[in-house]
């Protein structure tokens, strides 16, 4: 897990009138933004995090950022080397009109030369301005836009291995300090160049030893610049870094409001949350002094230059061997050659932030993601296989959030001679250094009817769902939806055919009808009232302002409302196989009568699978399997069950759940040695 946060820029820097445009891509660079590779073996991004990055290879992922707007930056830099020599004209003009004076010669053709490079210097100003804010804003926008893809395409593993508040950062802080690290420094760099070296040039025609006067002064501060520079940049990224673990314990906290005031633990938590609030600061003080040097050592040595120049230049007029004209031409330059210098400092400090941003960035794109189609074909097999798939009545279900396939499959072309699911041998860690999560598990889940997998806390039961689902991959062992390997399914095809219930149910942003719509937005209202119904809130939100439409946050409704809301969202979806993480653990009377209902009606036409740690739940189940260590060690009905299996009755008796001990028990009950092995352990 890394703890790299992002941030905006402690100080912001000055801007210049050189700026110019620059263009954006994805972080990768090797692909569009908003693009992912499918296979992250094959990711061109570099793994690792951006501290280990050579300069060079950081330098380079900047690069690319820009690369696919590189039309738009090349007119940026030429606007710029236009203003720019337009600005190196003014002071060549300025001698030609004080020349003028001294003569009997007219003011009018220099004034108008001089008026002329005004105008047009500020028409050419204000282009480029604009031209390059609008690069810089779709740098960012393309930026976010690959962060955003790349999180919602990433393995359920490595999005919740890192801190949500860290992910966060990254998109709204890390992706600022692109907007003019990847834009108008980049073009400064070239521009500040030109403009340096021009002003220099024209200062050598004007007189060669006032110009070496200031190439000793611009010697020295180089030096010193170049010793302060990365200072800047290693400042700046711990200060980025520091700041994203103050996001990431902010939110942290925050989402676990009712806890920290339980706790009594607002001092405490206030202390953690300022602790690192502080070393962001200490961080943020750093870069901010030692940038401070650098410009007061680029300035300072400038305006003694200058200094130097006017005394000098003063005194080569008294002695005849300069002209006043020339001096005051020269000294237009030397105070002109700040500019150059200073957006050239500007801009390479800039460009450090830039660096750091980018080389984070990029370590997003190394997160492992889901592969579009079938895992365990070649391309070709994987198309072939996705049009056989559609054949056989599967939909694939797009990220967009598209009608699953559940919604529109041909009921006839399903197989009724086999199980909708069923896993084989199967196992699986949550790590390549994990012990198996499940070690040859195996197990059946029929057409129809209801399976129940219960046990004590971290026997495994949620890992099943998480195989089911994909969340997690099995190392060995084949899971089968309708007879045909997980292999030769997208993971889009798997879970167009399941709905899921989480046990936390988390409401998504927008309002109580997007939540309700969000498997299938493509349902009628009358799909969406019938689900109402079913799970008792019809007429639950009618005296709201906005009734359905009514936004909806996690304090806007109760949990049960919420439990109750993701069923029928479930039931909209109309899945084939509906799983239940832990439906009733913490729900009231009637949200549990509500998910009975639920389960049984569900049950008649399709399969329903639930965990529970709350037995009321599963006693009806057709099918209840017992997990203990990540291991099966029986299956049958409730009544089969509490005669012959210990850990069963042990977790009736907790939970002082006897409703159907007065079922007959069958004179064979199914022994646990027929069960095939199975371990799943502790979940997370």
């Amino acid at each position: 897990m890394s703890d790299e946060p992002a941030t905006s820029p402690p100080h912001p820097a000055p801007t210049t009138s050189t700026a110019t445009s620059g263009t954006a891509t994805s972080p990768t660079g090797t692909a569009p933004a908003g693009t992912a590779p499918a296979d992250p073996a094959h990711d061109p991004a570099p793994k690792g995090t951006g501290a280990l990055l050579p300069r060079g290879e950081q330098l380079r992922i900047l690069l690319d950022l820009v690369r696919p707007h590189r039309r738009t930056l090349a007119l940026g830099l030429l606007l710029g080397l236009f203003s720019t020599a337009l600005a190196l004209a003014t002071p060549m003009v300025t001698k030609w009109v004080l020349d003028t004076l001294g003569g009997d010669r007219s003011l009018a053709q220099p004034v108008a030369v001089l008026v002329t490079l005004f105008l047009v210097g500020s028409v050419v100003g204000y282009v480029q301005w604009v031209v390059m804010g609008t690069l810089a804003e779709r740098i960012v926008l393309d930026a976010r836009e690959s962060l955003v893809r790349r999180y919602l395409r990433a393995t359920v593993a490595a999005i919740t291995g890192r801190p949500t508040g860290e992910l966060v950062t990254r998109v709204t802080s890390d992706t600022v300090l692109l907007r003019e690290a990847a834009s108008s420094s980049l073009i400064s760099l070239v521009n500040g160049t030109v403009a340096l070296v021009g002003t220099l040039v024209l200062m050598g025609v004007l007189d060669l030893v006032l110009l070496g006067t200031t190439m000793a002064a611009i010697v020295v501060v180089g030096v010193i610049m170049g010793a302060l520079l990365p200072g800047i940049g290693v400042a700046e990224k711990a200060s980025q870094e520091a700041l994203g673990r103050l996001g990431g314990t902010l939110e942290g906290s925050l989402r676990a409001m009712r806890t920290v005031k339980s706790s009594r633990a607002e001092a405490r938590q206030a202390a953690a949350i300022l602790g690192a609030a502080r070393e962001a600061r200490d961080h943020s003080v750093r870069a901010v002094r030692t940038t401070a040097l650098a410009w007061t050592v680029a300035w300072g040595g400038i305006q003694l230059a200058i200094i130097v120049i006017l005394g000098l230049g003063a005194w080569r007029v008294a002695q005849g061997e300069l002209p006043v004209s020339s001096l005051v031409a020269f000294l237009l330059y030397a105070f002109n050659i700040v500019g150059p210098i200073t957006e050239l400092t500007q801009s390479l400090t800039q460009l450090q932030s830039g660096v750091a941003a980018a080389a984070r960035i990029s370590e997003v794109q190394a997160m492992d993601v889901e592969p579009d189609g079938p895992v365990g074909l070649a391309p070709e097999d994987a198309r072939a296989d996705r049009a056989g798939a559609a054949a056989h009545g599967a939909v694939v279900g797009a990220v967009d959030g598209a009608v699953p396939g559940a919604a529109a499959l041909d009921g006839a072309a399903r197989r009724t001679d086999v199980p909708v699911l069923e896993l084989r041998d199967v196992t699986a860690a949550y790590g390549p250094d994990r012990e198996p999560a499940v070690r040859d598990l195996s197990l059946v889940v029929p057409r129809r009817g209801h399976t129940a997998l219960v046990g004590p806390s971290g026997a495994g039961k949620t890992t099943v769902f998480s195989l089911l689902l994909r969340f997690l991959e099995p190392q060995a062992g084949e899971i089968l939806l309708d007879g045909r390997s997980y292999a030769t399914w997208s993971h889009a095809d798997v879970r167009g055919r399941f709905a899921y219930v989480e046990q936390e149910t988390p409401v998504v942003p927008g309002t109580i009808r997007d939540n309700l719509l969000f498997s299938n937005p493509a349902a009628t209202e009358e799909e969406l009232r019938r689900a109402l119904t079913a799970v008792r809130l019809d007429g639950a939100f009618d005296d709201l302002p906005d009734g359905l439409d009514t936004r909806l946050s996690e304090t806007s409704v109760s949990g049960g409302q919420r439990q109750r809301i993701a069923l029928a969202r479930a039931m909209v979806c109309r899945p084939d196989v509906l799983l239940l993480d832990e439906a009733t653990a913490q729900v009231d009377g009637l949200t549990e009568a509500a998910v009975h209902d639920v389960i049984r009606a569900m049950a008649t036409t399709g399969a329903v699978v639930t965990v529970a740690h709350r037995l009321s739940t599963v006693v009806d189940a057709d099918t209840i399997l017992v997990l203990e260590d990540g291991r099966v060690r029986a299956q049958g009905t409730h009544a089969q069950l509490l005669a012959t299996d210990a850990l069963y009755q042990d977790l009736v008796e907790a939970l002082r759940i006897r409703d159907a001990a007065d079922e007959p028990v069958p004179a064979e009950p199914v022994p646990a040695e027929t069960v095939p092995a199975e371990t799943v352990p502790a979940e997370a």
